[in-house]
């Protein structure tokens, strides 16, 4: 008993040992950070010289660190890198706003145009010469120049407010510039603080994309009329972005081991110093406080200057308050599907057969049926999710392998079957993706089927002593209906960082999207993929980013005007949530019908975004006051805006009373403060409509899908007889207490009988 006591002591005292050690290690790894300095405090004796001001700040603190960035634009402060003990030290320095650790963000990886209206008149869209003075910065991986989506034909002078410039690198030069890819520069610091050099035999250090992600989201925003493009054959005919005479530029902030807050904050500043008038950002990270979010703080700076900034709400979908990018001044927009598919089939020894999806380019399966085998029935580890290594090659050699979709991407999946021996696989969603069909480049022919058809498949094999099947495809299909659905991987509401705020914005087409890509990889990114093409069909809310940016980009040319509030207004009063049948956009996820948490306003429709009627806009004092409604200190308002600004103790902030387009309500719970049964809660929302069409009068109608929230509006009538007349009007909700995480819908509509300006409401009880 004595020498186990000893052994339990010695044990705990090695223990504490190691713990203090790692700890003491802990406090002497550097790691980066940015600092956010208030510049109303610099001291005089700097004379404005604002760098010499934070390299003070930091000698303060340590004689071994170098400043990664300097920032004065979008924020005022810098980044570099510090032990624990020292970010500690340097937060307590005169000056100081905030030391914040700096986060990792993630890529949320030519039938979209006529899918959108967009080939049905030119002659309701602005014209070419205004659209072309219209620059959309793109924050990504960076551009491959010598696709012809970046061809400059027919293009006149770069604008004139245009400050960019085109970094060159080993691989990039000034000639890859043009007068369609006004800018390109890339961020590296903050990448190689955290990995060391960049490795020039595996990427570029230029602006040159080693990924394709962002080729392909700036050529959908704004890519130039390329015809003949396809990918393999699929989805052949003309090739555009949203906005093809409108202008790129690049900025390259993201890099094979990710996107670093440091560089991005970078790119950020200095697109804005460029002067884009849109900003698109298909990244994301997780949801935090706004005075915390790296993302949200460069688009204030940015929206407080004029410009639309757009992101997208990430793939997080379909798990509830999965969003990214949730600031009310960003434009977040979540993901639905076009009405295109690319159809396979597997037909069964059964003789059953079943539709899937497929973009397989290559040999044909043998004819006749082939051996079929269900992974559970085949693998030494990961069951039927096709890990890598997993599957025994004695049960797959010469078979058809049915894998469950997740864990490991869908082509990898294809790799692995291939390298077992296998000769065809069957991909199938299982309760999570529902009957959502994303189209891939397999590597060998390879049929992704929904969940229905998936169990019935296992089931076949489960009761067939002999099961066979083949895999045959067809070719691009059109018209697909019902359309659009809200992709399953779309990030959905609430919107867990502010409830009254309902997020996402809007979808738009991020399903199965073609667009340019970079020569340096394969269309699916793997090393063994030796392919290379210059379009490429990927799906993600990365790519229903760029397509609202290009058509942020259509509305600024027709109202140039018009503040970045107002262009989101007219995107988000403007969408549609239903079909032309009447019934609610689905959730592919489900089969049933979707909701605002799932659509935001809903799919965005930008033929009528350019005449909307009224547009509730917005300026930077209505976002100060919100942030005084959140309750934050004034050290977290000029955090997040850059501003000196108090709150008013005598002034009652309102969550409600900003002027979004679109209502969310928090709503008191049975069991919350003042519930109990029949217990009710008022809550009044003020709004101001400005008129930017025609003199109207407008009629208000409001409904509730739930007879627990009563809704009236006052006044009933709005009459606008100016342009850029304002009128203000008050909605009233009289809620009854119902069980916390109940949630249910409304909508509110303001009509002159050409204009529909409709807002979604939504209702949940915390």
């Amino acid at each position: 008993m004595k020498k186990f006591m000893l052994l339990v002591t010695l044990m705990v005292l090695a223990i504490t040992h190691n713990c203090e050690v790692a700890a003491e290690k802990s406090e002497h790894v550097k790691k980066t950070y940015i600092i956010h300095m208030d510049k109303s405090l610099m001291p005089t004796s700097f004379e404005d010289d604002h760098v010499n001001w934070y390299s003070s700040s930091l000698k303060a603190v340590t004689d071994s660190a170098d400043m990664l960035y300097t920032y004065k634009t979008v924020i005022h402060g810098y980044s570099t890198r510090l032990t624990a003990e020292e970010a500690e030290l340097l937060e307590k320095q005169p000056g100081i706003l905030s030391v914040l650790p700096e986060r990792r963000y993630e890529l949320h990886t030519t039938r979209t145009p006529e899918f959108l209206g967009l080939g049905k008149s030119e002659a309701v869209f602005p014209a070419s010469d205004m659209v072309s003075e219209v620059i959309i910065g793109v924050v990504d991986t960076g551009v491959w120049p010598e696709l012809k989506s970046y061809d400059d034909t027919g293009l006149g002078p770069v604008p004139s407010g245009w400050k960019g410039t085109c970094q060159q690198g080993k691989t990039f030069n000034s000639s890859s510039c043009n007068k369609k890819l006004i800018g390109a520069t890339f961020f590296s610091n903050g990448y190689e603080a955290a990995f060391g050099p960049v490795d020039e035999s595996v990427e570029s250090k230029s602006p040159r994309d080693d990924d394709g992600h962002g080729t392909h989201t700036s050529t959908t925003a704004a890519g130039s009329v390329v015809t003949g493009a396809s990918f393999l054959g699929y989805a052949p005919g003309t090739a555009r972005g949203m906005a093809p005479q409108a202008r790129i530029a690049t900025y390259k902030a993201c890099w094979l081991g990710g996107c670093f807050g440091s560089d991005i904050i970078a790119a950020m500043e200095k697109a804005v110093e460029d002067g884009v008038n849109v900003l698109s950002l298909s990244i994301g990270g997780s949801q935090t406080d706004y005075y915390r979010d790296t993302v949200a703080i460069g688009a204030f700076s940015a929206a407080a200057q004029g410009i639309l900034v757009s992101c997208s709400a990430g793939n997080g979908g379909p798990e509830a308050g999965s969003l990214s990018n949730v600031a009310p001044w960003i434009t977040t927009v979540g993901a639905g599907t076009l009405d295109r598919d690319f159809p396979a089939y597997v037909s069964l020894g059964s003789a059953k057969k079943y539709a899937g999806i497929s973009l397989y380019r290559g040999t044909a399966l043998s004819s006749g049926l082939i051996p079929l085998i269900d992974a559970r029935n085949a693998s030494s580890s990961s069951g039927d999710l096709c890990s890598p290594d997993s599957l025994i090659p004695a049960k797959v050699a010469g078979k058809i392998v049915v894998c469950d979709r997740g864990g490991t991407p869908r082509v990898q999946k294809s790799l692995v079957v291939k390298k077992a021996g296998g000769v065809g696989m069957i991909l199938t969603n299982t309760e999570i993706y529902g009957e959502e069909l994303v189209a891939d480049a397999y590597f060998l022919p390879t049929a992704a089927v929904g969940q229905k058809a998936g169990d019935a498949i296992k089931s076949y094999i489960a009761s067939d002593s002999n099961p066979t099947a083949t895999i045959t495809f067809g070719e691009t299909k059109l018209g697909v209906q019902p359309s659009p659905v809200v992709a399953a991987f779309s990030s959905r509401g609430p919107n867990i960082v502010t409830l009254e705020v309902l997020k996402p914005d809007l979808i738009a087409p991020g399903m199965n999207i073609l667009a340019g890509w970079t020569g340096a990889v394969g269309p699916t990114g793997l090393p063994e993929d030796k392919r290379r093409v210059n379009f490429n069909i990927i799906s993600g809310t990365s790519m229903s980013c760029p397509h609202v940016s290009g058509l942020a980009a259509l509305v600024k040319a027709a109202h140039p005007d018009w503040s970045p509030a107002a262009i989101k207004s007219a995107l988000m009063t403007t969408a549609y949530s239903n079909y032309k049948t009447g019934e609610t956009i689905r959730d592919v996820s489900t089969g049933s019908a979707a909701t605002p948490f799932d659509y935001g306003a809903g799919h965005v429709d930008p033929v009528a975004a350019l005449d909307p009627g009224l547009v509730y806009d917005l300026a930077v004092e209505d976002y100060l006051s919100f942030l005084c409604a959140l309750k934050y200190s004034a050290s977290q308002i000029k955090q997040t805006t850059k501003k000196d600004f108090t709150c008013d103790s005598s002034k009652k902030y309102s969550l409600g009373d900003l002027n979004y387009p679109s209502f969310s309500l928090a709503l008191d719970t049975s069991s919350g403060q003042g519930g109990g049964t029949g217990a009710s809660t008022t809550l009044k929302y003020t709004r101001t409509l400005t008129n930017v069409g025609a003199p109207a009068t407008y009629k208000v109608s409001a409904s509730s899908l739930t007879p627990a929230v009563k809704i009236s509006v006052e006044p009933e009538t709005l009459s606008f007889s100016d342009s850029y007349e304002k009128k203000t009007y008050t909605v009233t909700f009289v809620a009854s207490s119902l069980p916390s995480g109940t949630a249910s819908f409304g909508r509110l509509e303001w009509s002159d009988g050409k204009h529909i300006v409709g807002s979604h409401i939504a209702y949940i009880w915390v």
